[in-house]
């Protein structure tokens, strides 16, 4: 999660007094002075939700003591959804309460967990997703019930939770943080590149293409998995490689070949080996008699479109506040498709000799090839991953 660099606005003391006044006219609360930890009030929970007919919610909610800090956070989610428009349909992240859960991103930056704001049809309503660790799925609740208490509206009546499993290590030495976790793993792709294509060169092409492997490794080793589910990470030097068939860095490898083909190709055109690409009206696809060339359509190109939208859909249930989101759909394609070509890749010679009889062949394959690379692309943006031209 890439947070804002500086969150909250001028006005957000402002609007914490405001939040205090609301909570001083709330039925469900009581003053307690200046309480235990900074507290201001508690607030009754139990009885909103009984009061609501809310269902989903921990039974164990009871008692809420609230401080300035929490009424801080409330403000800065409040801002966040002022500025989430429908001209702005992007999800922006805005801060829970302070220490609830951690948050991973590629430089090594934790931040508390987050809830996610989208602008949705073309009204002002925004949808509203605590993403939470379940270890943290009880103070994210108190946030949610917080603020339908004291900012009642549509934007805060539909609010669900996307609650994550727990991430366990297999026979830790020590307690490893996610720095350490990315260090790791940076240091174990850049040995395994190295017994594959011997010593790297120290250039900066090299070090993106390490960043690159790192990166995408991780974000499968995360992903591949229902966000329900917990993932245990082996963190030995053997669990990274660069030949594995089900990792982020095997994708990505086969990425690479279909570009180092075109760009083949290419360089072949431009000396006048090959002739350009013909339209595709004129395209021969009888030649495409290969089983792989059509598991490659049927399988992949046919459905990607399916693939995405089940990928994008938040399944929500008509009663209570849990929502599923299919992360892993996206990784599980690219995996079975990277086995796929390059299996197909591995039999057939795409580029043969250049004798005019052969062409047919070569365009018809060629234009499939594009395709998929297209498919790759496309898929590896939803997790935003940059393909790769080389390795």
């Amino acid at each position: 999660v890439d947070w804002p660099e500086g969150r909250g606005g001028p006005d957000l003391p402002g609007a914490v007094s405001a939040l205090e006044r609301a909570l001083g006219r709330c039925p469900c609360a009581a003053s307690c002075g200046r309480g235990p930890g900074g507290a201001v009030a508690e607030v009754r929970l139990k009885s909103f939700v009984q009061q609501q007919g809310l269902a989903g919610y921990d039974p164990n909610l009871d008692v809420l003591l609230v401080t300035e800090e929490k009424l801080r956070c409330l403000a800065e989610l409040q801002e966040a959804v002022r500025e989430c428009t429908v001209s702005r349909p992007v999800t922006l992240c805005a801060p829970c309460f302070p220490g609830v859960g951690l948050s991973l991103s590629w430089d090594g930056v934790l931040s508390s967990c987050c809830t996610l704001l989208q602008a949705m049809g073309q009204g002002s309503r925004c949808s509203i997703v605590h993403v939470v660790s379940c270890e943290e799925e009880f103070q994210q609740q108190q946030l949610d019930l917080l603020w339908r208490i004291l900012d009642p509206g549509a934007h805060t009546a539909w609010q669900k939770h996307l609650v994550c499993g727990p991430v366990k290590v297999t026979n830790p030495s020590s307690p490893i943080e996610a720095a350490q976790y990315i260090r790791l793993r940076k240091r174990q792709m850049y040995e395994a590149s190295v017994m594959k294509y011997g010593e790297l060169a120290q250039d900066e092409a090299w070090t993106e293409v390490i960043d690159a492997l790192t990166v995408a490794a991780i974000r499968f080793e995360m992903l591949s998995t229902a966000h329900r589910s917990q993932i245990t990470l082996d963190l030995e030097d053997s669990s990274i490689s660069t030949k594995g068939t089900k990792s982020g860095a095997f994708v990505m490898y086969n990425c690479a070949r279909l570009a180092t083909l075109f760009d083949t190709y290419q360089r072949a055109v431009e000396q006048g080996t090959y002739p350009p690409p013909p339209p595709a009206s004129e395209l021969n696809f009888s030649c495409l008699r290969e089983e792989g060339e059509w598991l490659l359509l049927f399988n992949y190109l046919l459905p990607f479109p399916e693939v995405l939208q089940q990928a994008a859909q938040l399944s929500a249930p008509t009663q209570g506040i849990r929502i599923t989101a299919n992360t892993e759909i996206v990784c599980k394609f690219l995996i079975q498709l990277s086995m796929d070509f390059s299996s197909y890749y591995n039999r057939v010679h795409v580029l043969g000799e250049p004798f005019p009889h052969l062409f047919d062949q070569m365009f018809a394959r060629l234009r499939l090839l594009g395709a998929v690379r297209d498919v790759f692309h496309s898929a590896l943006a939803t997790l935003h991953l940059p393909p790769l031209s080389q390795i």
